[in-house]
């Protein structure tokens, strides 16, 4: 009798012992659902490019999991920023696309319940802006470099703290142009809007966006003129980011040289290179709430650079966008982020003070 139950006991455990290797070895997220989380409104230019992340990865993740997109604008992107870090599930199953956020936290790290250096990076992209001009701005806009002699120009951004807002009100600063602020727009898509009513004349825009809806209609129309989009110098040789090509507008630098005859510089140009070097190099970041799981993170890494190679995204990513999105990614993305994301303190006392004068 003994001997039976013995028997009983030990193929009971061969057959666990066959059993959890297989499960072990599942695919992290064979039977779950991934939601992605956008931190700006339905139809801008973080939106376009999260969907068509959110489309093309599906194939791409390990377990093949039902994949949604969710929408949680406000604040600047700090609405689903926050919510990300502090109330999501911490299983993997919620992914932030966000916009803006490793700049937020750089410049006021202290409006962060939870350290955004905390958060598990899958993957960044870096970005640009570019600014355009209605063309019924007094005395009439011909060329870009007639906004040094516009008057009543009316910048429109979505936060005085938005990386896009500073660099675009650093830029008029350098060049000398008198202009009122209006801010908080919820997002691209409502400016844009307001630049349509004649409420603002002045807008700054990602590519998605600017080359999916403003170049075709609203530039092709005669309304709106491109004035300069937002890059830094290389070491070397300037060489324009993926997605300003085929596009015949110039980077600040080059621009406030056409008008000036000389390069930049000085306390606001110094503070333009902080943003930039933040914000450019990582204008999109693609996250994990923090302790999310590490077979989470890799999956999705991996995820995330097979993306990069596939054609069929690149078509429909020129067809929407008329450039395609590169992300970095790999092991070291947690820690190139997080070193990056600091800030000297004398810079963000600048910073903070040039954000106080735009809304008081």
């Amino acid at each position: 009798m003994f001997t039976q139950r013995m028997a009983a006991v030990g193929l009971g455990l061969c057959a666990a012992l066959n059993v959890l290797p297989a499960t072990a070895n599942e695919p992290f997220y064979k039977g779950k659902r991934l939601t992605v989380l956008v931190n700006y409104a339905a139809g801008g230019p973080t939106d376009i490019e999260g969907r068509l992340l959110a489309k093309h990865i599906a194939k791409h993740i390990e377990g093949s999991p039902s994949i949604v997109v969710q929408n949680m604008d406000g604040a600047g992107g700090m609405v689903g920023t926050g919510y990300l870090g502090e109330v999501a599930p911490k299983d993997g199953t919620v992914m932030g696309y966000f916009t803006g956020s490793a700049w937020r936290f750089a410049a006021n790290p202290e409006r962060f319940r939870v350290d955004f250096r905390s958060y598990e990076f899958i993957a960044y992209q870096p970005g640009t802006a570019i600014i355009y001009m209605r063309t019924d701005v007094p005395p009439g806009m011909k060329s870009a470099t007639d906004i040094v002699k516009a008057k009543g120009v009316v910048a429109g951004g979505l936060g005085a703290e938005n990386s896009k807002d500073l660099l675009l009100r650093l830029g008029l600063d350098m060049l000398g142009v008198a202009y009122k602020y209006v801010t908080s727009y919820r997002g691209s898509q409502g400016a844009r809007l307001a630049l349509q009513q004649n409420e603002i004349n002045l807008y700054s825009e990602s590519p998605p966006s600017y080359r999916a809806v403003v170049e075709p209609s609203l530039v092709r129309d005669g309304l709106v003129i491109p004035i300069w989009y937002e890059a830094l110098p290389g070491a070397e040789t300037f060489r324009p980011p993926r997605q300003m090509e085929g596009l015949a507008i110039l980077p600040f630098h080059e621009f406030y040289r056409k008008i000036t005859g000389a390069m930049p510089s000085g306390q606001l140009w110094d503070t333009y290179r902080s943003i930039h070097t933040i914000n450019g190099a990582m204008q999109r970041q693609v996250v994990l709430p923090p302790g999310a799981p590490p077979a989470a993170v890799a999956a999705l890494r991996a995820a995330v650079a097979r993306v990069n190679d596939d054609k069929e995204h690149a078509e429909e990513s020129i067809k929407a966008m008329g450039f395609v999105p590169e992300w970095v990614t790999g092991a070291d993305t947690n820690s190139a982020v997080r070193a990056a994301i600091t800030l000297p303190p004398e810079m963000r006392a600048f910073i903070a003070e040039y954000v106080r004068r735009a809304v008081k």
